[in-house]
């Protein structure tokens, strides 16, 4: 789908409870023309539901404001998340996976160079086979360089460090913006 979609619903749920979706903060970044409510872009979305039980269990009683990107462009990412952006009580968290299905070396290598280019803001130097959600990784990147923010990696790791055979990976990384 062409933008970013954003959810009709006023709730999610998992089996830890309800989550109210902050229609304020999504009502203002509607007028934007890549934003829209488009409800079934969620519907096959998973990473959504492997972190909203995390985020439950840390912060506790909080608002969402979720949204899936599509075709779209890095800019138009960082837009939503400029009007987004409020003080420390805003978390925005940028889910994607880096390389997929390398070799164990080779994945090594093209995250290292990734986490490179996030560590120095440099959007412009991801490239399309770098991370699946590269749009939203490269908005998050272009927002932060306005913001005069720095990153620190806490950890990158592929999966064959943990439970996979390592002639095809998935590369993961995580890293805090402050």
């Amino acid at each position: 789908f062409y933008g970013i979609a954003a959810p009709a619903s006023d709730q999610f749920q998992t089996p830890l409870g309800i989550i109210n979706v902050d229609r304020e903060s999504i009502d203002d970044i509607l007028p934007l023309q890549q934003v829209y409510e488009l409800d079934v872009a969620h519907e096959a979305e998973h990473s959504l539901e492997v972190q909203l039980p995390f985020l439950q269990q840390t912060l506790g009683d909080f608002q969402l404001v979720p949204l899936v990107v599509g075709q779209t462009s890095a800019e138009e990412v960082a837009e939503v998340l400029g009007l987004l952006w409020g003080g420390p009580e805003t978390l925005i968290v940028i889910s994607s996976d880096l390389s997929h299905y390398l070799d164990y070396d080779a994945a090594k290598s093209i995250d290292a160079e990734t986490s490179r280019s996030i560590e120095s803001l440099d959007a412009a130097q991801i490239g399309d086979d770098q991370a699946c959600g590269r749009i939203p990784l490269k908005g998050l990147l272009i927002e932060a360089r306005r913001r005069g923010m720095q990153v620190e990696t806490i950890d990158l790791r592929n999966s064959g460090d943990t439970a996979g055979p390592r002639d095809h990976v998935v590369g993961y990384g995580a890293y805090v913006f402050n």
